[in-house]
Parts: C-alpha cells; sequence; structure tokens
C-alpha cells in the first residue's frame, strides 16, 4: 500500500553533498520506485528565527519558511529524519525547526488537565542518525540520550508509532560499507518504513 512520506533532512550544510543527502536520495529512490509519493524539506535551507518565549511556542506565529514544510509534514504518514550527531544529539539548526513545527495545534493540544492530547497519532517514523563513533560505543556508554530524548519527547509525546532507526558509525566505514548503508536506505524507502 502507497503511503505519503515526509523526507526531513537535518544537516545543517546547505550546500549539501554529504552522506545524509545522498541517504536522503537513496530512500527517497527506493520509496519513488514503489509508488510511495514523497516530499522533502532541507532544513539548512530554510530561514526562520529560534523560539525565545514560552508565549511564541504556545500561540507565537509560524515563521513563513515554516508554513509549508509544516504542511508538507501534517500531509504525510510517515516520517524519516536525517542528521548527523552533533554533542550526543542532533544540530542546534535542526533542533530549532522541530520546536517550531512540534508546537501546540500541531503535534498536541493542551487540556484544562491531564497529558496533551497527542495529534499525530497514527503516523510513524524512521530516524537515521550519523556518528563519528562507533554505534555500539553511543548506545551503550552514552545510553543514546539524544536519540532518546527525540523518541520519548517529542515522537512519542505527540503519538508517532512506531519510531525505527538506522544509526551509522563513520568511523570505520568503507566504500564499500557506505555503498550497502545506500542499499539499506533505499530497501526501506521502498517498504515506506
Amino acid at each position: 500500500m502507497a503511503k505519503r512520506i515526509a523526507i526531513i533532512q537535518g544537516h545543517p550544510d546547505p550546500a549539501g553533498h554529504r552522506l545524509l543527502h545522498a541517504m536522503a536520495d537513496a530512500y527517497a529512490e527506493g520509496a519513488t520506485a514503489a509508488g510511495h509519493e514523497v516530499r522533502r524539506i532541507e532544513v539548512a535551507k530554510l530561514e526562520f528565527s529560534l523560539l525565545r518565549t514560552q508565549v511564541d511556542f504556545e500561540t507565537g506565529a509560524l515563521p513563513p519558511a515554516l508554513v509549508q514544510p509544516s504542511d508538507d509534514m501534517r500531509w504525510a504518514e510517515h516520517w524519516v529524519f536525517l542528521f548527523p550527531l552533533w554533542h550526543g544529539t542532533m544540530p542546534a539548526l535542526f533542533k530549532g525547526f522541530l520546536e517550531h513545527i512540534f508546537r501546540p495545534g500541531f503535534a498536541m493540544e493542551y487540556k484544562k488537565e491531564g497529558f496533551p492530547k497527542r495529534l499525530l497519532a497514527g503516523r510513524s517514523a524512521r530516524i537515521v542518525v550519523t556518528m563519528g563513533m562507533p554505534v555500539l560505543l553511543y548506545r551503550w556508554y552514552f545510553g543514546a540520550y539524544g536519540l532518546r530524548a527525540f523518541e520519548r519527547s517529542m515522537l512519542s509525546f505527540a503519538g508517532i508509532k512506531p519510531v525505527h532507526e538506522s544509526l551509522y558509525g563513520l568511523s570505520f566505514a568503507d566504500q564499500k560499507k557506505r555503498a550497502r548503508w545506500l542499499e539499506d536506505l533505499r530497501r526501506h524507502g521502498g517498504r515506506g518504513d
């Protein structure tokens, strides 16, 4: 069954030409070939200010550059987030983008009592992360805290499940291994997962 997929490229380098850009391309190729509809968002090419107050977060206007990305994400049934690991978590630009998008009215709806209502139930996600250390070290020694925070505090909190992970340690990756990673993402794209 065909899905509507949004690929959100969170690498902060607007020039592109990074492994994560090739990974996004591979996922999109696989998805398109399998009949899925794909929309892409390049966070590094968007101009927006950071949120600074609770009032802005709760009631402020979405920056004009983020209206279309927000619409694309609302349209999608499955989201693919790609970003490099920086200091154990996502780059600040990508975090700033997500803070704008995951506002009340999009991700959750506040109630007078209890937890907010999750507005993104029925959607799924895949998180693709590259890092300069072995993945096992990130998971075991560091507890993958940056990834866990994203999954629990943003995605799961808004009702998104399942959330799958594709983590890639670049420290010992040769060209053959990178080519296998691209094929892996092409297969995920084809399945829409």
